[in-house]
């Protein structure tokens, strides 16, 4: 045997013997003997399985100065594994390419702000007409996609997905009510986009909806699916395409994330959690208790997943505060916590 092949085999026993040294050290070392010890337990809650996510909201449709970009700074205090979102992302209200395109590039620069990776879900104000979806294309591609993380299904979904022919009406009757919300905004509720079934509820193609019904049906075995989505479809009674999904999940565990309304609210459906998610920086509703601006953390484990509501006005850095001078700010439409 040559001295470099004895050398490397050396080498190579030194660094597994490192590795098994360190596999069984033990996570929890201590030094008291007694017969009672003062904690509760020695199991830890570190489940290799178990990890932690978030969820943003709304930050257009009147985006408010700086509150996103303390929100920004609020989820790396949190430091998730990933971070999900339920559209309305831009203002989105011109068809001009090149003022979207320096509308998503303040968005995304942003999101390069963050440490973990965002997984981009579309609303009305980046996928309404011809134009926002050309340009959607262009930088993201997909629209509507799945992806698995540690074994959990995240389904994200497109609520704008119509015709193109209705796709030009909805848009122009929304620029239309845009404007005589700036002229006249009781007059908001006599616009032809006021009587839209879509603007409350959106819609799905028979294509999508056979494209997540495929992807439920190919995943048996996940521990849980989260489905995350702009506009509420699932509140539309005559729409089939999304009930069809929802019976696909009959008999699953799921959890279902929608934004658009700018209020959050809850609800209990087929058994199962359908979040209504407030705001993270887009325009809050007159007075309503339920509008205010908040980030979601949810984690999973091998239970049930544990779903928390975090308001931004209680989320402080290290020294108390807001991050980036957000005591100045208001995160609440009925004023409570603001200056």
């Amino acid at each position: 045997m040559t001295r470099s092949l004895l050398l490397l085999l050396l080498f190579l026993c030194t660094i597994l013997t490192a590795c098994i040294k360190q596999d069984n050290k033990a996570l929890f070392e201590h030094n008291i003997e007694d017969p009672v010890k003062p904690w509760s337990k020695n199991s830890f809650d570190n489940a290799d399985s178990k990890f932690t996510f978030a969820v943003f909201s709304d930050l257009t449709g009147g985006e408010r100065k700086d509150i996103f970009n303390v929100a920004v700074e609020q989820l790396n205090l949190f430091r998730p594994e990933l971070i999900m979102n339920v559209g309305d992302l831009i203002e989105g209200s011109t068809q001009d390419p090149d003022s979207l395109f320096k509308e998503w590039q303040y968005f995304d620069d942003r999101i390069n702000r963050l440490i973990a990776p965002v997984f981009y879900t579309g609303g009305n104000h980046d996928l309404t007409g011809p134009v926002l979806r050309k340009v959607w294309a262009e930088r993201y591609g997909r629209t509507y996609y799945h992806f698995l993380y540690k074994d959990v299904l995240f389904m994200v979904m497109d609520t704008e997905d119509i015709s193109e022919d209705r796709q030009k009406e909805i848009y122009e009757a929304r620029l239309e009510a845009l404007e005589v919300r700036e002229r006249d905004p009781d007059s908001l509720q006599y616009t032809k986009y006021y009587s839209m079934p879509e603007r409350l509820t959106g819609g799905i193609s028979p294509e999508q909806s056979e494209y997540f019904q495929d992807v439920i049906r190919g995943n048996p075995d996940v521990r849980w699916s989260f489905l995350f989505m702009h506009k509420p479809i699932w509140r539309d009674s005559t729409e089939t395409d999304f009930t069809e999904i929802e019976d696909a999940l009959e008999g699953r565990n799921y959890t279902l994330f929608n934004g658009h309304y700018h209020t959050f609210s809850h609800r209990t459906r087929r058994g199962m959690d359908y979040i209504h998610m407030g705001t993270t920086g887009g325009q809050l509703n007159g007075s309503n208790p339920g509008s205010f601006d908040h980030i979601t953390l949810v984690t999973v484990s091998e239970d049930e997943p544990s779903i928390v509501h975090i308001q931004m006005n209680g989320i402080l850095d290290k020294t108390g505060k807001l991050p980036l001078n957000g005591d100045s700010l208001c995160f609440r439409a009925d004023g409570l916590g603001c200056n």
